[in-house]
């Protein structure tokens, strides 16, 4: 396997895309764009899906480029149209960051360092890193589940992550143009489907730790939408094994294009 990142030019500078899929985010949008840093990138997408509230305008009142879609559609149909329009400018690198508030948008310049660096394709920011998430005042049930369904994704994908459900993410041009995310769902399982298709397409995937908030504004799954979220990654983890054995191949895990070259 080459060594070479898939698309990365280390004499060209990268231009970062900051896509924020959002729902109802007009009590912490100011605050998240107050604190990301000023030199992450020329670009800023706001995708809306079917907010009840002033998100749309607000983030129009601060320059943003907004999308709006006609409903609420999901979280997974939200990133697809993040990452369609990101593709559409000549940024190479794309980074997930949502607009509650969550996850520190301080953090960036360490999310993207691995990729600047042409050391990786894929960065996760781990909330399992560091600082126990439990002390920062993730729910116990949310916690011991994740752990649990990180285990069975690392011996399922092969890979030795500390989490795979973070919603602070930065991903490649190339690797986001090498996978078929359109194909994904438009709800939360999204999220690992878009990993299973960087593992099958040999993407490298780093991680990097960073804190989670968790209070009233920020948006958080409940118990029964994290107990079908849980249950559609145990399927999804059997349909790529099934893939993976050659029993059942699925178009939705193949690669657009061979991944590494021999130079």
């Amino acid at each position: 396997m080459d060594s070479t990142s898939l698309n990365h030019k280390a004499d060209l500078p990268s231009k970062i895309v900051v896509v924020m899929p959002a729902y109802n985010a007009a009590l912490t949008l100011k605050t998240t764009l107050d604190d990301l840093p000023k030199t992450s990138g020329s670009e800023i997408i706001l995708v809306d899906d079917g907010s009840l509230d002033d998100t749309v305008a607000l983030a129009k009142s601060f320059g943003l480029k907004v999308f709006s879609h006609t409903g609420n559609f999901g979280y997974g149909a939200n990133q697809k149209t993040c990452y369609t329009e990101a593709l559409q400018t000549n940024g190479s690198i794309v980074v997930m960051i949502h607009p509650d508030y969550q996850y520190d948008p301080r953090l960036l310049p360490e999310i993207v360092r691995p990729i600047q660096a042409g050391d990786a394709d894929v960065v996760f920011g781990s909330r399992m890193m560091g600082v126990s998430a439990l002390s920062q005042g993730m729910p116990w049930w949310k916690y011991y589940s994740n752990k649990f369904l990180t285990f069975l994704e690392n011996r399922v994908f092969n890979l030795n992550l500390s989490e795979f459900h973070t919603g602070y993410r930065a991903y490649s041009r190339d690797a986001l143009e090498q996978v078929n995310f359109l194909a994904n769902d438009d709800g939360f399982i999204f999220d690992q489907e878009i990993v299973a298709q960087f593992v099958e397409s040999e993407a490298r995937i780093a991680e990097v730790s960073v804190p989670v908030r968790y209070f009233p504004e920020a948006s958080s799954a409940s118990f029964l939408a994290s107990v079908r979220y849980g249950l559609g990654i145990l399927w999804l983890l059997f349909r790529f094994s099934l893939h993976r054995l050659g029993l059942w191949r699925s178009m939705q895990f193949v690669a657009h294009r061979a991944r590494y070259k021999s130079v």
